[in-house]
């Protein structure tokens, strides 16, 4: 009888819990109807047409549908009764969100993924072959920016630099005058020369000494010019009177020598164009013209050492004692490259003298009969032999003939057999045109 009491009181109770439970689920099915309708048409593939509203009769939904569950996945189905339809509302409305968007997320990452691996494979390939040309774009455009920026400062440069020359030109107008004459004089003079050998025997002897005389007229002149500066003295290894010596009048004392040098070869080849047929040959003419060219070379490598040294050793009381120990060091660098150049001249020098003693043998003297088997035709001149000489290729020419080939080559003109041993250069009158400045 004790035990009752406390029986009723728990059974009250619990009736009070399912009174307010049932109430809850009113209030929801009554408020939250939309929001249920929405999750039962994703879930259950239910459409609103076929819902029934939750909170009107019962048994007429239960009668004519069968009962439906609502719930999580992990949430089991009660037992209900024939006509209920129970609504088991376990998540919140903030995981029925988290749903939907996790199963937006998950097939937004799915085709990202894909988008994203055919992307990377796609750069993958066409990656490098677009950088390359992208690299090959830029380098033109950098290239022909730049070269556009120097058009553009030389553009407004200009002016000052038509400025500057003209201010030069003005200062050092005589010099500039005097080198342009010197420069002109020469290669009118060695193309003189050049075609006068070539002539041989049909050279003209009124030219050839006007020649002379227009070379010696000039060399003349130049020095009574410039008498006060004795350049005449660089010619034998002295220092010009001009005093500081910088590097201007370094350069106007070594390139004046230097011509006045080429002119006295020209003069020497000259007199040897003058010397009469019987007294000298063609052949012997060809090895003066190479000795004469070979000592002018060897002189004029010569020449510009004494003036060079002064201007690289300077004075010791104006540059101070460390420029002038620079100086010292520099010059003896000068000297030693200086020798090195002349001793690589020593062997065609030595080559040349040898054969002006030493008569040059082409071959031997041809027969009249090897003369009639080869036609009495020189292959050159297309004419009759005179002097014909036998290579050892057995080929005939004539003397005059084949020495002038040998000026320049050193192999037989019909075979290409190698006759000599070096090309005799110089040997058709020709002077350097290379300008001894240092």
């Amino acid at each position: 009888m004790k035990h009752r009491p406390h029986n009723d009181r728990r059974h009250s109770s619990q009736s009070s819990g399912a009174l307010h439970r049932q109430g809850t689920l009113n209030n929801l099915a009554g408020g939250g109807s939309e929001m249920q309708k929405e999750f039962v048409t994703m879930h259950t593939g239910v459409g609103q047409l076929h819902m029934q509203p939750l909170n009107g009769t019962m048994g007429e939904s239960a009668a004519s549908h069968p009962a439906l569950f609502v719930g999580t996945p992990e949430s089991a189905p009660c037992p209900t009764k024939a006509g209920d339809v129970q609504i088991q509302m376990d998540a919140s409305d903030d995981q029925s969100s988290r749903l939907g968007a996790g199963a937006q997320h998950t097939n937004s990452s799915h085709s990202h993924s894909h988008s994203h691996s055919h992307s990377h494979s796609h750069a993958r390939a066409e990656g490098p072959a677009g950088e390359r040309s992208e690299l090959d774009d830029r380098e033109p455009s950098s290239s022909i920016s730049e070269l556009r920026y120097i058009f553009l400062w030389l553009q407004k440069s200009l002016p000052y630099i038509v400025i500057i020359c003209a201010k030069l030109v003005f200062q050092h107008v005589l010099g500039i005058a005097v080198g342009v004459g010197l420069c002109v004089t020469f290669l009118y003079a060695n193309k003189i020369i050049i075609n006068q050998v070539f002539l041989q025997e049909r050279r003209s002897i009124l030219q050839c000494g006007w020649l002379l005389g227009f070379l010696t007229a000039s060399t003349l002149l130049l020095y009574d010019t410039f008498q006060s500066q004795s350049l005449f003295y660089s010619l034998i290894f002295l220092h010009p009177r001009v005093d500081p010596v910088g590097f201007w009048d370094v350069l106007w004392i070594v390139g004046t020598a230097d011509f006045i040098l080429k002119f006295l070869c020209m003069g020497f080849k000259c007199l040897v164009l003058l010397v009469p047929s019987p007294l000298m040959s063609f052949k012997s003419r060809g090895q003066w013209y190479m000795v004469i060219e070979e000592v002018s070379q060897f002189h004029r490598s010569f020449m510009p050492l004494p003036v060079w040294s002064r201007y690289l050793i300077g004075d010791k009381e104006s540059d101070g004692v460390v420029i002038w120990t620079l100086g010292i060091l520099l010059s003896l660098f000068y000297l030693i490259l200086k020798l090195l150049g002349v001793y690589g001249r020593w062997s065609s020098f030595r080559r040349a003298l040898q054969n002006l003693f030493h008569k040059q043998h082409y071959g031997i003297a041809a027969s009249k009969h090897q003369c009639s088997d080869a036609g009495d035709i020189c292959p050159i001149c297309q004419t009759e032999f005179r002097e014909p000489i036998l290579l050892i290729c057995q080929h005939i020419f004539c003397e005059e003939c084949i020495a002038l080939w040998f000026n320049r080559e050193k192999t037989c003109p019909l075979c290409r057999t190698v006759i000599l041993d070096y090309i005799q250069a110089w040997r058709d009158g020709a002077t350097s045109t290379h300008l001894q400045v240092y």
